[in-house]
């Protein structure tokens, strides 16, 4: 007969004792885990195979990255040239045909021209190639036309930081292990189990986030601004609940605000009409821009900007130098919850369009979970045999 000495018979015990406490809580509906103690919170998560879940395919168009690139590029060439000892005029900049170009008004300060701007087409990649080539045509008209290395290098960028802000925001919603994997160069796939319904996966990963303050051009002509003419330095806008009727708006170029300066948003409730709103909050040196320009600009119409977008242009009563203020739009709860959502985890760098969405049901999974229940019990009775 064999002789078991007494710590091991507790030890064993024991062992069996806590794995079935950590295992069995698996096992429970979602009502009866929230109310389980600390300890037993813990759960084999089943992926999608077994469980089922929402499958999305996001794609990003490349065209979009490239125009961004054009964008920056051409308020840094801006913002270089006019800083720089002795200041440098340039004309009008053109972006055609996917390439930048300007003429130097003084035919004297076109090398200092592109000697400041070769810094800026910074080397892209190990191979230290420039974003972009740099050359003087007709002696006074300066073209950047984009490397390919540089293109690349930008796409890539923009999608691995999509990946991440695609994560932090699904980790918002409170859902457990997602699976976001990159698809060649412009695709990202999102797998999260248990979600049956991808619509409000859709809406919330199809927005790109990107909110900006900008001043009204209240110079603007209405019947010109109707007919998507507007003032140099200016530029139309959508403005879908505009009071005056004209689904566009004029508003000035210059972003006064940004939505990267924020610390935080939250869904609210309007005190005045009790409508859903979104209360944000900026960060030191965004608060301190918000406060003075709202104190330049009292009795002035500013735009709340989102993804080109215009929501409102509330008229600047008086300074707000709290640091903070309000989003208000035709919102409902749950789309003013996904923004603020969406405006925490931060703006994704170029919009992704939904090319494939499906909900996988759990039957194929539940079968197979059977299988090994059963193979289990079979193979622990012939053992036990």
């Amino acid at each position: 007969m064999l002789d078991f000495p007494r710590w091991k018979i507790w030890l064993i015990v024991t062992s069996l004792v806590v794995g079935v406490l950590l295992a069995v809580p698996t096992f429970f509906p979602e009502r009866v885990f929230d109310r389980l103690p600390g300890f037993m919170q813990m759960k084999v998560n089943l992926g999608l195979d077994l469980s089922g879940g929402s499958h999305i395919l996001l794609e990003a168009n490349p065209a979009d990255v490239a125009k961004q690139r054009l964008e920056n590029m051409e308020e840094q060439v801006r913002t270089e040239l006019r800083r720089g000892d002795p200041k440098i005029t340039i004309g009008d900049i053109s972006r055609r045909d996917g390439k930048l170009s300007f003429m130097i008004r003084d035919p004297s300060q076109v090398d200092a021209a592109v000697e400041r701007i070769r810094p800026l087409t910074q080397g892209a990649g190990l191979t230290g190639q420039r974003d972009f080539n740099v050359e003087v045509v007709d002696s006074t008209t300066v073209v950047l036309t984009p490397t390919k290395a540089g293109v690349d290098a930008a796409l890539n960028q923009a999608m691995d930081v999509a990946k991440e802000v695609i994560d932090r925001r699904i980790n918002e919603m409170g859902t457990r292990e997602p699976t976001i994997l990159r698809q060649g160069s412009n695709r990202i796939v999102v797998q999260v189990p248990g979600l049956q319904d991808p619509a409000e996966l859709k809406n919330l990963l199809g927005q790109t986030a990107k909110l900006e303050f900008k001043l009204v051009d209240t110079s603007a002509n209405p019947s010109e601004v109707a007919q998507g003419r507007a003032p140099v330095g200016s530029e139309i806008l959508p403005y879908p609940d505009n009071p005056s009727g004209v689904p566009y708006i004029a508003v000035k170029r210059q972003v006064m605000v940004s939505g990267e300066e924020l610390t935080d948003a939250q869904q609210s409730f309007d005190q005045q009409n009790n409508q859903p709103i979104v209360n944000i909050r900026f960060n030191g040196a965004g608060g301190r821009k918000f406060g003075r320009v709202t104190s330049e600009n009292v009795n002035r119409p500013f735009a709340i900007i989102l993804d080109g977008e215009v929501l409102s242009a509330p008229n600047i009563n008086e300074p707000i130098l709290g640091g903070s203020a309000q989003i208000s739009g035709n919102f409902t709860v749950k789309s003013a919850d996904q923004l603020a959502i969406a405006l925490r985890s931060g703006k994704l760098p170029v919009a992704l369009t939904v090319v494939e969405e499906r909900t996988v049901g759990p039957d194929l999974g539940a079968d197979s979970i059977r299988s090994g229940v059963i193979a289990c019990a079979i193979a622990t009775a012939a053992v036990l045999i």
